[in-house]
């Protein structure tokens, strides 16, 4: 039995301390007044509710029900009313068992269930909870280990009742090449349409904030360079309805402009241009419309789907136009969440304050957070103790697209993870332990993006239709028909989408790009970058090398049938020294020290002697910790170890190195 507090005998008190402790709780219920039910802690949401309240109850029928349908958690009020009991009957049971609670607490469905068997009253789940009462019995955490989150959050979305459904602000972020004015638009912008905040209110920088524009909302996202879409959509996160591309009058489309470009592409994002600094004496932003026009961003002036507004920050020129296009593009969206449903979103920033501990900037995507919510984030949770809206007043709720500041979590998340509200505290620290433990398991098999042999799994399974393709070549004449090749090779079942092409060796940002948009990264006569390199390997993004143009064909074919060899290495996990041999029936066992890494069970072994290979090509048959059998031993403890073979020729001092097969494509 599981609550906020147990003891597993009845209450052995006195019976006039007893009767004592009886009216108390009489003199609570009487006193006590219905809270709002908000979906603050205490109640259930609206839409979740299984109970009617006391007054409901009255005209229920006198018989009690035989069963009744709880879910992950319920009031004791709710409860009653629900088996048609009296309030008082259930605490003077959870009396009984050392547990003293007012009619508002909180009780999970085992609780329940015992109540129930008390009172002759089977407690069941409800039908459209089971899958929920599957996570919570740590069957699966309540959203993916590494979840992309906007196929989470559109996943949520798609179950909401199109009713409850209303207009939610538009999400923007504003991108563009150095020196093209970014930051000045994005103050003008703030300051033009913020309001003065009040005496009292927190300065800070949030990373979010919105502005109101003839009666409507936009939150701007305030992120340095292209994090809002790399950094942040590496891990999943989609939280960007519009993309403002700065482009610099008098200095054109530039190289971060083209990498602005690709990766709202790869999100599937709508790009207002804004051409910035029209008031320079050399602007020209016709050369601007035709250098984007070759990028195929059409103007709508000529014709196109582009909307492109001639803006100067500096001197406050054209904002107001732009705010309005902003707007128009987000009503054709038709962007809408439900402020009643399953409350989730993304960390835009967050840090360890030392005067006020963790604090994260939030932004949710759909559902209502409020202050004294349980919620979960990446692998840290919190109840929220506090919440700020973006000039750092306080507040009580946030909405769908509002940023917000919240304390009360136990680490610092990271930017681009996803939070959601959970029913209590025990199954928040349930998911995060389960994440942690889901996260031992190889960093290059739990980060892996896609490769050719994983986008052929994924095509087989139905969940891939089309492979995208990063390119890199050495020459322009190169470069041009390895695209038309690679495009000729699309099917009517299969389409290959180039999502970026350019000269040069293969760079960080192109790995960056892959990460968020599930590509892999094909390079023709060209290197790559050592920070490429090293971001490539620890974020599993697969880089294809060729020089023969059928070669590279061959390969993009075979993956689309599935017909690639997969390429493994082994790498080095830890070491060991042995301390001592115990001598056994079955066999020796290796009492030893890890020096650092960790120990697996099932890892290959080889073991050296002053350098020199004694054993090799073994596994860890058997693990043990003291009498315990364990999956893994990390460095500084010691440990016994069962190989399986070669055991019988190591001694003591004798060193231990282990490693594992990782898949490499």
């Amino acid at each position: 039995m599981t609550t906020k507090s147990k003891a597993p005998s009845k209450d052995r008190t006195p019976a006039p301390q007893r009767r004592a402790k009886d009216r108390t709780e009489k003199e609570l219920l009487e006193k006590e007044r219905p809270l709002p039910d908000d979906g603050r802690p205490g109640g259930r949401p609206p839409k979740e509710r299984t109970a009617p309240r006391k007054e409901e109850s009255r005209a229920a029928v006198a018989a009690p029900p035989k069963e009744v349908e709880v879910g992950e958690a319920i009031t004791v009020r709710d409860l009653a009313a629900l088996m048609q009991r009296s309030p008082i009957d259930l605490i003077k049971i959870l009396m009984q068992y050392g547990i003293m609670a007012p009619i508002t607490h909180t009780i999970d469905h085992d609780t329940a269930v015992i109540l129930g068997e008390e009172l002759g009253v089977t407690v069941k789940w409800p039908p459209k909870k089971v899958e929920e009462t599957a996570q919570a019995e740590g069957e699966q955490p309540a959203a993916p280990q590494a979840p992309k989150l906007r196929t989470y959050i559109q996943e949520i979305l798609a179950r909401q009742p199109p009713e409850q459904m209303v207009e939610r602000p538009p999400v923007v972020a504003v991108l563009g090449h150095v020196d093209h004015g970014k930051t000045t638009l994005l103050d003008r912008i703030r300051h033009t349409n913020v309001a003065a905040g009040e005496a009292g209110g927190i300065t800070q920088r949030t990373g979010a904030y919105q502005v109101t524009v003839q009666g409507k909302k936009i939150t701007f996202l305030d992120t340095p360079g292209h994090e809002a879409f790399t950094a942040m959509r590496a891990r999943g996160a989609q939280v960007t309805d519009i993309v403002v591309l700065v482009v610099a009058a008098d200095d054109g489309v530039m190289p971060q402009t083209l990498e602005a470009i690709s990766h709202a592409r790869a999100a599937n994002v709508p790009i207002i241009v804004a051409i910035n600094k029209i008031d320079k004496p050399n602007a020209n932003p016709q050369r601007v419309m035709e250098e984007l026009a070759k990028e195929g961003l059409q103007p709508e002036a000529w014709g196109g789907d582009t909307i492109m507004v001639q803006v100067s920050a500096l001197n406050n020129l054209g904002i107001d136009d732009l705010l309005d296009n902003i707007l128009v593009l987000a009503e054709i969206e038709q962007l809408k969440a439900n402020p009643n449903g399953e409350c989730v979103g993304t960390v835009i920033e967050a840090e360890l304050d030392k005067f006020r501990g963790v604090t994260a900037t939030l932004l949710v995507q759909n559902g209502t957070l409020h202050r004294g919510d349980v919620i979960v984030v990446g692998k840290t949770w919190g109840r929220i103790k506090a919440m700020f809206d973006f000039e750092g007043k306080p507040i009580k709720e946030a909405g769908p697209s509002t940023p917000t500041i919240v304390l009360g979590l136990h680490e610092v998340p990271m930017a681009g993870d996803i939070f959601e509200r959970v029913a209590n505290d025990r199954l928040a620290r349930q998911i995060v332990e389960e994440r942690k433990q889901a996260a031992a398991t190889p960093a290059q098999e739990t980060r892996r993006t896609m490769s050719l042999e994983e986008f052929f799994k994924r095509l087989e399974g139905g969940e891939a239709k089309t492979l995208n393709l990063i390119v890199r070549a050495d020459m322009q004449g190169t470069l041009e028909p390895i695209v038309k090749s690679l495009n000729d090779l699309s099917n009517e079942d299969v389409e290959i989408k180039i999502l970026q092409a350019s000269i040069g060796d293969i760079s960080e940002s192109d790995v960056m790009l892959a990460e968020a948009s599930d590509a892999v990264i094909i390079g023709f006569s060209v290197g790559v970058d050592r920070a490429a390199q090293v971001r490539a390997e620890n974020s599993g993004v697969e880089i294809r090398l060729y020089d023969v143009i059928y070669k590279m064909l061959e390969d993009i074919e075979d993956a689309m049938k599935g017909m690639l060899e997969p390429v493994y290495k082994e790498v080095v996990i830890g070491h060991a020294t042995v301390l001592q041999l115990f001598k056994l029936r079955k066999g020796v066992v290796l009492g030893c020290m890890v020096n650092d890494g960790v120990v697996k069970r099932g890892a290959i072994a080889r073991a050296l002697r002053n350098g020199e290979v004694i054993v090799s090509d073994v596994r860890v048959e058997s693990l043990r910790r003291f009498t315990e059998d364990v999956a893994e031993v990390r460095q500084g403890y010691e440990c016994g170890i069962n190989l399986s073979q070669g055991d019988e020729l190591l001694k003591e001092g004798d060193v231990l190195e282990f490693s594992e097969r990782v898949r490499v494509r």
